[in-house]
């Protein structure tokens, strides 16, 4: 048996320039957070983070509940946990059955100021805050809601030696932006389904780009850590090169160049391959039709289809899933299908996070 990731959730600085959402802090709050889990196991344990903290963090009690029970974290025996700033802490194995696609109810009760927390900012998921140690509450009545996950990175599941799993790594494709929140109907939960055997984490970060950080630390940087850090992983997905190609023009800066941004695609499959991984690289979405100024050029368009047709021609990955093709408008390709549109021009709705999972050929991705 192995311990390996049945539920991953890639993490931003609250403290970063570009901010998509508000961050935020806690003090005297109980915080419970959903987390769907994308594989299951009879022991579980969490991943809590201070990773972009500026003060130690305090966490005075803990609790799982799943459709199977509930139970207290506990961190080397004991029920408070205190983590230093950039750092990182699991909690003890806990007896606690989960089945894939189920969801794990995470509660943490922070007793002093915490500061903002780092956090995963787009997830499609609502938090439910409450003033006081609720950890235990069964409900959370006039409980403040809030989009976002905080403090959590990932939870592991002891699984059998021959679990296979595949990491989603990218941008807000794959973490869901536009789908609808709490409906579990992110590309990645679409995929999942179609699986027989294995699964795929959600390493995607809304905003992310392949060769610059903000919104969050940019592909190559952070590939280690959530991708090569997870045991028993075989393939990494890939979406990136919308934000490289759009974020810039909100600030009036240069979109990357087709070449430059080749070159970053190219680095990243020579990283996946060095470690044995089987990397799919989607061609990039379709995003003319953006309602936000500055991301929709004619620069960015066009060495978006440069870099696609590089995509489909290379050998560069071990598969290609056409997504561009997939959710294109087929009398405008540069623009997504009406019916696939979340309806501000750059993210799928449920169909089209649907359309996007259809697109990969699960004979590539063997688990």
């Amino acid at each position: 048996m192995i311990w390996t990731a049945g539920f991953r959730t890639a993490v931003i600085s609250p403290y970063e320039q570009i901010q998509l959402t508000e961050p935020r802090g806690f003090a005297d709050q109980t915080v419970r957070q959903v987390l769907h889990m994308a594989g299951g196991g009879e022991l579980l344990r969490v991943h809590l983070t201070n990773r972009y903290g500026r003060t130690p963090l305090t966490i005075a009690a803990a609790r799982a509940a799943t459709e199977h029970g509930q139970t207290a974290l506990t961190f080397d025996g004991a029920d408070t946990l205190t983590i230093p700033p950039g750092e990182e802490a699991a909690s003890d194995p806990m007896d606690l059955p989960v089945a894939p696609g189920a969801d794990l109810f995470l509660s943490l009760y922070f007793p002093e100021e915490t500061g903002l927390a780092t956090y995963s900012h787009m997830p499609m998921e609502t938090a439910h805050i409450v003033g006081g140690n609720h950890v235990t509450s069964p409900a959370f009545p006039a409980a403040e809601q809030v989009e976002g996950r905080f403090y959590v990175s990932g939870v592991d599941v002891l699984a059998p030696d021959d679990t296979a799993i595949a990491v989603a790594f990218g941008d807000s494709w794959f973490e869901g932006v536009g789908s609808t929140t709490g409906a579990n109907n992110r590309s990645v939960d679409f995929l999942n389904r179609r699986l027989k055997r294995g699964w795929v984490v959600n390493q995607g970060i809304a905003g992310n780009r392949l060769l610059r950080d903000e919104v969050g630390e940019h592909a190559l940087a952070r590939f280690d850590r959530d991708v090569l850090a997870i045991p028993g992983r075989t393939h990494v997905l890939v979406h990136f090169g919308i934000n490289d190609l759009g974020l810039p023009g909100m600030s009036g800066e240069p979109s990357a160049t087709s070449d430059v941004l080749i070159e970053g695609f190219k680095a990243l499959a020579h990283h996946a391959h060095q470690a044995g991984l089987k990397i799919l690289a989607a061609t990039i979405g379709p995003f003319a039709g953006a309602v936000y100024p500055g991301i929709s050029t004619p620069e960015g368009l066009a060495a978006r289809r440069e870099v696609n047709d590089w995509i489909r021609t290379t050998d560069t990955f071990d598969a290609v899933f056409d997504v561009a093709r997939a959710v294109e408008n087929p009398e405008a390709p540069d623009y997504i299908h009406p019916a696939l549109d979340s309806g501000d021009g750059m993210h799928l709705n449920d169909k089209g996070a649907q359309a996007m999972a259809n697109a990969v050929n699960l004979e590539t991705l063997a688990l």
